[in-house]
């Protein structure tokens, strides 16, 4: 298990019982005590957990992550024009990967039925958008499906992604910001977004305005990382500037 799973799991442990202790975490996930030690440290870093004698007590809740559903229905229109925008991204007879969201599945919706292309995603919603394409060779990455994003993740997803040389990735997030980079509330699912930016030779986040200077629990890389970001013109002039100046091109569809 990799230490952001592990810690997402020590997190719902802890809600559930009220306290986690290092001994019983060391046994329960067959790791040392200085790793369970390390874990409770970054958690109470990032203010999830507070350490006490022996262990932890949660503060607070988990980092709250609304269904699919409500998320798509936010900010629709503009989540269509920049799913319209990344068309013209599409490498001709390329390859791709498309994170889970629900930008990226607009952007799956979007794609004409003629399209010649090798798509990956592990993703359901994106998968199931393009299955009756002809042209397109679709690939769907396995692994634990998550019930709120409908999104692969764990060992088996990073590890098809570890093996993976695309085109282009059209990466979604839950929150971007210059200071705080790229974030989403889980840890399994922004260790796969880590895994998708590194496993394509070009990045293009498509994210809509409202999701500018929110910041999540789990951070998976910085804005730096990412050669376009297609947004929409709720972003302003000034704040699309300072991301350019980083060198990251930026597109208000």
């Amino acid at each position: 298990m990799y230490a952001p799973e592990r810690q997402q799991e020590i997190l719902r442990l802890a809600q559930e019982s009220g306290r986690v202790d290092v001994l019983s975490l060391a046994e329960e996930f067959q790791v040392t005590a200085e790793t369970v030690r390390r874990d409770l440290k970054a958690l109470d870093r990032a203010g999830l957990l507070r350490r006490v004698h022996g262990g932890a007590i949660p503060v607070g809740r988990l980092d709250f992550e609304p269904d699919l559903a409500e998320r798509d229905a936010v900010a629709a229109d503009e989540k269509d024009r920049i799913a319209q925008a990344a068309l013209a991204e599409l490498p001709p007879d390329g390859n791709v990967i498309i994170d889970a969201g629900t930008t990226t599945a607009r952007l799956a919706a979007a794609l004409p039925v003629d399209a010649s292309l090798t798509v990956v995603t592990h993703a359901l919603p994106v998968a199931a958008r393009l299955a009756d394409h002809p042209g397109i060779a679709l690939h769907l990455v396995g692994g634990r499906v998550r019930h709120r994003t409908r999104a692969a993740v764990d060992a088996w997803a990073l590890g098809v992604y570890a093996e993976i040389s695309a085109d282009v990735v059209f990466l979604a997030t839950n929150g971007f910001a210059p200071d705080s980079g790229l974030t989403t509330p889980d840890l399994a699912e922004a260790a796969v977004k880590r895994a998708v930016a590194r496993a394509a030779r070009r990045v293009v986040l498509l994210a809509d305005s409202g999701k500018f200077g929110q910041r999540h629990f789990a951070r998976f890389g910085d804005l730096t990382d990412v050669d376009l970001l297609i947004t929409d013109t709720g972003l302003s002039p000034d704040d699309a500037r300072s991301i350019e100046s980083r060198g990251t091109e930026v597109v208000r569809a």
